[in-house]
């Protein structure tokens, strides 16, 4: 085993399993714990999944995007990081892109991604 290996085995996330099979284009909810001094709480961030990267490795993240009072809002969620409790599916979106960087530009009705029905 080279070094490589143990530390993907070190810093590996369990729940990195239990989280559901998502796309980009996919509205999800994202519960992510959040520490304020010496108390911890579960904050929901939901958004559009624009951006996936290397998923099941310990590099892969994923990017959520939301418009937050007229402000586009992107976090990057790494799959294996401790702080990110779980991913939750609210509706699945119909893509046939890998990454979705043009919702960026757009406002409104047009920064929407149609659902999939027959998913």
């Amino acid at each position: 085993m080279n070094l490589v290996d143990l530390v993907e085995k070190k810093y590996a996330n369990p729940n990195v399993a239990k989280l559901p099979e998502f796309k980009t284009g996919d509205l999800i909810e994202v519960a992510v714990r959040i520490k304020e001094g010496e108390k911890t709480r579960t904050q929901v961030y939901q958004g559009t999944c624009i951006a996936m990267k290397h998923r099941g490795q310990v590099n892969g993240h994923f990017r959520v995007r939301k418009i937050s009072d007229g402000v586009g809002v992107e976090r990057v969620f790494p799959f294996h990081s401790p702080a990110v409790e779980g991913v939750t599916i609210i509706t699945k979106g119909k893509s046939r892109r890998a990454k979705h960087n043009y919702l960026r530009t757009r406002t409104g009705k047009a920064a929407r991604v149609a659902i999939d029905y027959s998913r």
